[in-house]
């Protein structure tokens, strides 16, 4: 995939590149640039350092990563948070475009990004995250690299902020809801049972007493009016089983169904691929018709598509999958749909404060 997030010591990460949030001036700061000067070689990382110079709010600058598992060090000087009125998001995007674009320069097919500026700089955690989302996927649309955004192992786990809360709420709101409406389904089909045994007991009780030769007709009238069993299946209706015609909906038409979606909603395929995290040469494969994606690709599918929550069950319905009353994942891509929020980097990261696994994964 594209995109993932992990918990991990930066500096520890393999990539071609690893970026740093750097000190302005030509020093070494606290916290994660304190750990990448130790783990790079401070004397030969700091000579470097002031080759590149004094580094602005928005700035960015490269040098060779020497001790890290890495070729390259990106420095970014971020911007300090003070009340959004000072631009500080504009230069925050800044950041992530430049520093992209200085891996793709020099050649880079990965590159692991911190966090940036949601913590010692103040920007609030999902407006901070909503940043490098829109600049990751707007690289991605036109690029193909991997990036990584690597929380550090004593980071708070809520890396997406209120968004977390938000969710959690849609969850449990829809939770009672679907649990009040299974327990009326669950007593509405007890009251239908129990008035059917009810019938079945005053019959037999009618029988009773009537002539031997009236009971057939008794018994014809009461099938006439009500059925307790579905009719048996002939050996014929049996043969084809629902598994087979999905598998040949699935066989014969699935990546005209892909691509027809995608011409309706006059979307570009770039721009599909890089909102559900799909790499550019697995959407290519789908449009072919080479592979059957998981339910977690369907799921990325169709976020990436734009889909509402109808479309998205008869998106999932063609490959036989089906929305899960009881799944954490289902339920958190469902807020997203019903939100109109479409874009599978960030729903990744919410999974992630969840525990669970990203879609890619599913």
């Amino acid at each position: 995939m594209p995109f993932q997030i992990i918990r991990n010591d930066i500096t520890k990460v393999k990539a071609d590149a690893i970026v740093n949030t750097a000190n302005p001036n030509v020093a070494v700061g606290s916290g994660v640039d304190s750990a990448i000067y130790k783990a790079a070689g401070k004397e030969r990382l700091l000579a470097e350092r002031k080759k590149v110079g004094l580094l602005l709010p928005g700035e960015v600058g490269i040098t060779p990563a020497f001790d890290l598992d890495a070729k390259y060090i990106i420095h970014v000087s971020g911007p300090w948070w003070t009340d959004g009125t000072k631009g500080e998001a504009s230069v925050l995007r800044t950041c992530y475009d430049k520093a992209l674009d200085l891996a793709y320069k020099n050649k880079c097919k990965s590159i692991a990004f911190p966090v940036l500026a949601t913590g010692t700089y103040g920007f609030p955690k999902e407006l901070g995250i909503q940043i490098a989302v829109d600049s990751f996927t707007s690289f991605l649309e036109e690029h193909d690299m991997e990036i990584t955004l690597v929380v550090f192992g004593d980071e708070s786990v809520r890396i997406s902020g209120e968004i977390v809360d938000e969710v959690s709420s849609y969850i449990d709101d829809n939770y009672v809801e679907k649990a009040l409406a299974d327990e009326y389904k669950s007593d509405s089909f007890s009251r239908t049972v129990i008035h059917a045994n009810r019938m079945m007991d005053c019959m037999r009780v009618s029988s009773a007493f009537k002539p031997e030769d009236d009971e057939a007709e008794i018994e014809e009238d009461f099938e006439d009016d009500m059925v307790l069993s579905a009719p048996m299946e002939t050996p014929a209706e049996k043969e084809e089983s629902l598994d087979d015609v999905l598998k040949e909906i699935y066989t014969d038409s699935f990546e005209k169904h892909l691509q027809k979606i995608i011409n309706k909603k006059g979307l570009k395929n770039s721009e599909v691929y890089a909102a559900a995290n799909i790499s550019k040469q697995y959407f290519s494969k789908l449009l072919k018709g080479q592979v059957k994606p998981s339910k977690g690709k369907m799921l990325a599918l169709a976020v990436g598509l734009r889909l509402n929550l109808d479309e998205t069950v008869d998106f999932l319905r063609i490959a036989g999958y089906a929305l899960s009353p009881i799944s954490q994942t289902d339920a958190v891509v469902e807020y997203f749909i019903e939100h109109e929020d479409y874009n599978v980097l960030k729903i990744d990261i919410v999974l992630f404060d969840y525990g669970l696994d990203p879609l890619s994964n599913g």
